[in-house]
């Protein structure tokens, strides 16, 4: 059965382009579907998915949008359909790969479609801001940008040539037969921080000498969202969630913050989870001259010439104590907090640079005091990063996957 390519973009200012775009990946011998989202005029070719389709599914008036008033609406209703035709089309079996074009605008309606679909689904953006921060476009979801170094208007001797390997990357990505896996096993989420990556390798290596396949995300905001996403998303059965440290960015507004609702997805989605404090001791900012005036004088660390790290506090420690009791208190499944009290990172220990006792009492204490009675908290006179202290996390997790994979066959 011959593949399908989605090509989303405005036909009515980019038509020519997206022609040209359609003409290739059909000479790779792929199919084609196109859908419009332009509003301000008649499109360059017809399309599989009019404009009007995309506006009735966000349930718009396309003549309001297309009088040009109203381009914030436009924008957000156009965005919000084709978000809604992309998922129906995977649904329904139409859409193998998807490409699209555009301008900053183009770009935040097309990747509103993307973020729809499922990691591996190939997803290629066009961009005048592929060069930059694309993180706000991207999401948590796997697209691929290439910079359009020109703008999106017309076909000249450098477009041409950015248009046709964006055509031939989406092409080869759909046509690639994936190499076989093999045996799959199930998935367990875990977060690391290079302060903790002692652990958590330690860690990861019995869950896998175990049979589990274990996904490591960076806790940099984004690491740290994906990582919430596939949970969400059902992929993962046990989540190992050892570098807490976005929660530090979301309350001093470091830059690795991943919102406050972080650590939360285990608990919504039912599945058992081993908590740890792991790297509250630290908010992160770019260089040193980044960092806000207000923590000029407290003790900071310049991890590299990028990245600067705050010591958090005690005030600091006990909200984010708050948070993670509320994430452990949320869980219908088993979940377990663990406490290494010798530090939580690597230069949180006995004569490190961030070694603050108090604070990292002030954190526990809250924990202990917010938890709901019966989730079990395990202290151990360890650093996170000590042997011990990695494979009690592995085997708590561990006991509680076996303890529902024994009641599932019981039932």
């Amino acid at each position: 059965m011959t593949k399908t390519v989605v090509i989303v973009g405005s036909l009515d200012t980019k038509g020519q382009e997206f022609k040209f775009v359609k003409e290739i990946i059909e000479k790779e011998g792929l199919q084609t579907l196109v859908v419009d989202f332009g509003v301000m005029g008649e499109p360059g070719f017809e399309p599989d998915v009019t404009r009007d389709q995309v506006v009735q599914a966000a349930g718009g008036d396309l003549a309001r949008l297309a009088s040009g008033d109203h381009k914030d609406e436009a924008m957000k209703t156009m965005a919000t359909g084709l978000a809604v035709v992309v998922r129906r089309l995977y649904d329904r079996g139409k859409l193998d790969g998807i490409i699209g074009m555009g301008g900053s605008g183009g770009t935040s309606i097309a990747t509103s479609g993307m973020r729809t679909l499922p990691v591996g689904v190939p997803k290629v953006m066009v961009s005048t801001v592929g060069g930059g921060d694309v993180s706000a476009y991207a999401g948590t979801k796997d697209i691929t940008f290439i910079p359009s170094i020109v703008d999106v208007a017309g076909i000249n001797s450098i477009s041409r040539t950015i248009y046709a390997n964006a055509a031939g990357a989406v092409a080869g990505m759909v046509k690639l037969e994936k190499p076989e896996a093999g045996e799959e096993k199930p998935l367990v989420a875990a977060s690391m921080f290079g302060n903790t990556t002692e652990a958590v390798d330690r860690a990861r290596k019995m869950l896998e000498e175990n049979g589990y396949e274990v996904l490591v995300f960076h806790a940099t905001g984004t690491g740290g969202k994906t990582m919430e996403s596939l949970i969400t998303d059902g992929y993962i059965v046990g989540s190992l969630d050892i570098t807490t440290t976005e929660l530090a960015d979301t309350v001093c507004g470091g830059v690795f913050d991943a919102g406050p609702a972080r650590g939360t997805a285990a608990s919504k989605t039912g599945i058992p989870a081993v908590i740890v404090p792991g790297c509250v001791d630290m908010a992160n900012f770019w260089g040193i001259d980044t960092v806000p005036d207000k923590y000029k004088e407290r003790n900071l660390y310049e991890w590299n010439p990028n990245v600067t790290l705050l010591r958090t506090n005690v005030e600091e420690n006990i909200k984010m104590g708050r948070m993670l009791a509320e994430a452990a208190n949320a869980s219908s499944a088993p979940v377990v907090i663990l406490v290494p009290l010798k530090g939580v990172s690597m230069l949180d220990s006995p004569g490190g640079r961030f070694w603050d006792p108090e604070a990292d009492r002030a954190c526990f204490e809250t924990i202990k005091k917010n938890l709901k009675p019966g989730i079990p908290v395990i202290e151990l006179d360890h650093n996170i990063n000590d042997p011990e202290f990695a494979d009690k996390v592995a085997e708590t997790l561990l006991e509680m996957l076996q303890g529902i994979a024994v009641t599932k066959e019981t039932n």
